[in-house]
């Protein structure tokens, strides 16, 4: 949930909560799947909130009020929030783990580009390792729905 960064910290209205992927803690990319842990009400409650977080922002500023991105490159770290209402658009269309999966599977490539690929570093092992993590995961859901006799 990206928009509580992109519409709280970058103009000074951090939201309230700590997102657990933030932690120190954290395995890489623990902000891009649900844990067996979570309920689908509590991913979708946190959602919620920081949709209304974000909403109560943009309600709040021009288009042309500034702020700043710390985890961007110094060049491009200020933007105003007409800038990150694109930005943020273009990544939720781009990320919406379907179109992701097709677009890797045409052509090969994961993250956001070839020069600057947003994932964490890791060979083959780690990302097979990492993919059949998640297959257990997924297949662990699939399975709570299931009838047994």
């Amino acid at each position: 949930m990206v928009e509580g960064g992109y519409f709280g910290e970058v103009f000074g209205r951090p939201f309230p909560e700590a997102m657990p992927w933030m932690a120190d803690e954290a395995e890489d990319n623990a902000d891009m799947w649900a844990t067996e842990e979570e309920s689908r009400d509590e991913v979708v409650d946190l959602y919620r909130r920081v949709c209304s977080h974000s909403d109560a922002t943009i309600e709040a500023l021009s288009l042309s009020d500034r702020g700043e991105v710390p985890w961007w490159r110094p060049e491009t770290r200020s933007v105003t929030l007409h800038r990150i209402l694109v930005h943020v658009s273009t990544e939720t269309h781009r990320h919406a783990g379907h179109a992701d999966v097709l677009r890797e599977l045409l052509d090969g490539q994961a993250g956001l580009r070839l020069t600057a690929p947003n994932l964490p570093p890791g060979d083959e092992g780690w990302w097979s390792t990492y993919r059949a993590k998640l297959q257990g995961v997924a297949d662990g859901f699939r399975d709570v729905g299931r009838v047994t006799g």
